[in-house]
């Protein structure tokens, strides 16, 4: 019996996939090139004066070559999006596509780079080896716990910044809003305790920076419930947040420790139940940032809560890394810093949250992607607290 044959499938009837056709990146050359001369200086035998002057002043590559200007954006393929461990190959286009929102927002130039090793080991040899080609590494979309502990031997072994999108990127936004809500509500953040749901990369870092910004407690949940000291199975990242976190001893599930609970964020895919806003405390802060669906509907938790922020941008308060790490970066790379402190990621915050000013309201605790003040207000925060830090080099 004959078997009919299967029509390929037109995947450029879907919009999605006829934008990416090809790519969304190129590179271009930045002089020309239109007879011998250029090319003598372009190139042979010009380009051999460089060469040695680097060679005897390596500091020179800054000037002289792309590197002061130019960020990695590497990932290993096992955290991408919601979609999980979907390997290099298939990581790709979210790679590209965080090279072309640096350069839109920020006229940052950056490569993406998908790696096909997942060990941690392998991976941090591979980043070290590559860094000389550039001026910063962003790491995107690697699972976690692995995540921190390659950043953090990135950072020790490298002299340029090194900077987990995924956490820190969604921590600096987060805190941007969450400063605007308690400024709305009249609450300071010293007078607040939080309940941060999900203790991955997100959840770590939100965490940690909700922490250096003076929270006045905050409980953070795993799938296995609140952390608190004295629970067992905590790996080291979980075990050092209990020492410092959960001030009030809670135990339980996330719905216990909402009780009377000031802020709820979620990073975790999991659901909340509509009831568990009821015994919030007045103006409660809802963020539901689980994407594509958050851990509560927005309309469901505007019921009972002041203010609520998703991470989609089909509802107001999108908490969108955009508006960090771009510049973030090029703050960093304007002053030629060789890290990125804490200091810096609080200062970017803070400049994010300054831009809403005086429009503050329930449905604009932080502003848009394509705010134009986004970017400056963000790059030079970072850049002036990377001088106060004694880690700029310019």
């Amino acid at each position: 019996m004959a078997v009919e044959p299967v029509e390929p499938h037109n995947y450029d009837d879907d919009p999605a996939f006829a934008l990416h056709r090809g790519g969304k990146l190129e590179v271009r050359s930045t002089v020309q090139v239109r007879d011998n001369d250029d090319l003598a200086l372009a190139y042979t035998p010009g380009v051999a004066r460089v060469c040695s002057a680097i060679a005897e002043r390596p500091e020179l590559s800054y000037d002289y070559t792309w590197t002061s200007k130019v960020v990695a954006v590497i990932t290993d393929g096992t955290a991408v999006l919601g979609l999980g461990d979907i390997g290099p190959a298939a990581a790709m286009p979210v790679m590209e596509g965080k090279a072309l929102l640096f350069k839109e927002f920020a006229g940052v130039d950056s490569v993406p780079i998908c790696l096909d090793c997942t060990d941690t080991d392998e991976l941090v040899e591979t980043i070290i080896r590559l860094a000389p080609s550039f001026g910063g590494i962003n790491l995107e979309d690697i699972s976690a716990p692995r995540c921190f502990e390659i950043e953090d031997r990135l950072r020790e072994a490298l002299d340029i910044p090194v900077f987990h999108d995924d956490q820190h990127g969604t921590a600096i936004v987060a805190l941007a809003a969450l400063r605007n809500a308690s400024r709305l509500i009249g609450r300071p953040l010293s007078k607040m305790r939080a309940v941060v749901a999900g203790a991955g990369a997100s959840g770590v870092a939100v965490s940690r920076i909700l922490l250096n910004a003076g929270i006045g407690d905050l409980a953070l949940s795993d799938s296995k419930g609140l952390i608190h000291e004295g629970r067992e199975g905590l790996n080291p990242i979980k075990r050092a947040l209990a020492r410092e976190t959960n001030r009030a001893g809670l135990k339980g599930s996330t719905e216990d420790a909402l009780h009377g609970a000031d802020v709820f964020i979620g990073l975790s895919g999991a659901t909340i139940p509509e009831d568990c806003l009821d015994v919030m405390a007045e103006d409660a802060v809802v963020f539901a940032l689980s994407n594509p669906e958050p851990e509560i509907h927005p309309e469901i938790a505007r019921r009972h809560a002041r203010v609520v922020a998703t991470g989609r941008s089909d509802f107001p308060n999108q908490i969108n890394n955009v508006l960090a790490f771009p510049g973030v970066f090029r703050g960093a790379l304007d002053v030629r810093a060789h890290t990125i402190t804490e200091g810096m990621k609080l200062a970017a915050a803070g400049a994010l949250a300054d831009v809403v000013g005086d429009d503050l309201s329930e449905d604009y605790v932080i502003p848009s992607p394509f705010d134009e003040r986004v970017a400056p207000a963000v790059t030079q925060a970072v850049a002036d607290q990377a001088r106060k830090d004694g880690v700029a080099r310019l």
